[in-house]
């Protein structure tokens, strides 16, 4: 009997990890000097870095104080917390974001679990955002909150819940319309879908902000948080198409075949038979997807909203916080790569418990 073969299953399995980094990382000179380099380069920027963010910060104190230290004012992270959360929302009335926040993780969190997903969860989804956009809006027991105060990490989430939410059934109809046999409806779906993906989403965002307004007749205004959305949610649709029409392509002709043999007709063939299998290969694409939405919802900046990057930018223009920049985005960067990181892991777990089934 071999020394490994005579380890316990969590020493074996330890001692395989080992020998799979040593192989990865010393295997050869090349990636023994590729290690060597990564190291000394993490050495280079990982020193400082932790001196600044850790050792010579100053976690509680004024602006003063945190000159004379000369590291990361987290002391200023700590006083501007609510505004960069929450942004111009009247603070007063700060609970009625924080609920909404609160339901929308829920929301995702639900959404990861596969034993949930069916038609109650699709309704959730419609009752959840709803029903943050109602707490966020206010006016039932308390003073209504108009859209231009609005802020923060919960508009952000909102945001991002909301457009992939909408873009999801037309996502699916752009798809099965560019595989339509009628040529009016394929033509449709194809020049919707290249000419927004053909354009950056700070274009579209633009032409929300700038050009709809201009468009409309005299005395009829759109709500510009709205039409940021809209703008969004059309950018995200024709994307969705795209992974949602990979999946269909995905399925083998014998599906189709066996659906026809059955008597089903195209429509309830694709509804019950393809689509659902289409669906359920990209899921992990949709993942993907949603954490590159998160991202691109920063983007509402230059249309002057306040999303959970701009507030944090905004309160480091404070007179008495004046140029903690780097703090300020150091923790918005932190609170994203919390966020996405998490996103990723589960987009993994799910490949792998998707294989599994």
């Amino acid at each position: 009997m071999s020394g490994a073969a005579a380890l316990p299953p969590a020493a074996a399995a330890w001692s395989a990890t080992v020998r799979r980094w040593r192989t990865g990382l010393f295997d050869s000179p090349v990636n023994i000097a590729i290690t060597v380099g990564c190291m000394a380069v993490f050495v280079w920027i990982g020193v400082p870095l932790l001196r600044w963010a850790v050792l010579d910060a100053t976690w509680a104190g004024t602006p003063e104080t945190c000159a004379r230290n000369g590291g990361a004012c987290w002391a200023f992270i700590g006083e501007k917390l609510r505004f960069i959360l929450f942004g111009l929302y009247p603070p007063a009335q700060q609970w009625q974001p924080l609920l909404a926040l609160g339901l929308l993780f829920g929301l995702c969190a639900a959404s990861g679990v596969p034993l949930l997903w069916g038609r109650r969860l699709i309704v959730s989804w419609v009752v959840v955002l709803t029903l943050s956009l109602t707490i966020m809006r206010g006016g039932v027991g308390s003073q209504p909150v108009p859209t231009a105060v609005w802020g923060g990490l919960p508009l952000t989430l909102l945001m991002s819940l909301i457009a992939l939410a909408v873009a999801f059934p037309l996502a699916i109809a752009l798809a099965l319309g560019r595989q339509s046999t009628l040529g009016f409806v394929r033509l449709l779906s194809v020049t919707f879908i290249e000419v927004i993906r053909g354009v950056p989403l700070i274009a579209v965002l633009y032409v929300a902000a700038l050009l709809v307004p201009l468009m409309l007749p005299a005395g009829l205004t759109i709500d510009q948080l709205l039409r940021a959305q809209l703008g969004i949610t059309i950018f995200v649709s024709a994307y969705m198409a795209e992974v949602v029409r990979s999946g269909l392509q995905s399925i083998p002709s014998g599906q189709y075949e066996a659906a026809r043999a059955l008597g089903l007709g195209n429509w309830a063939a694709t509804r019950q038979v393809i689509l659902p299998q289409a669906l359920r290969a990209v899921i992990p694409s949709f993942v993907t997807l949603a954490l590159g939405v998160l991202q691109d919802t920063t983007l509402v900046v230059v249309i002057g909203i306040f999303d959970f990057l701009n507030a944090a930018r905004v309160s480091a223009n404070d007179p008495n916080w004046l140029g903690f920049y780097d703090e300020a985005f150091g923790f918005a960067a932190a609170v994203y790569f919390v966020l996405c990181f998490a996103g990723s892991r589960y987009s993994l777990w799910l490949e792998r418990h998707l294989r599994q089934e």
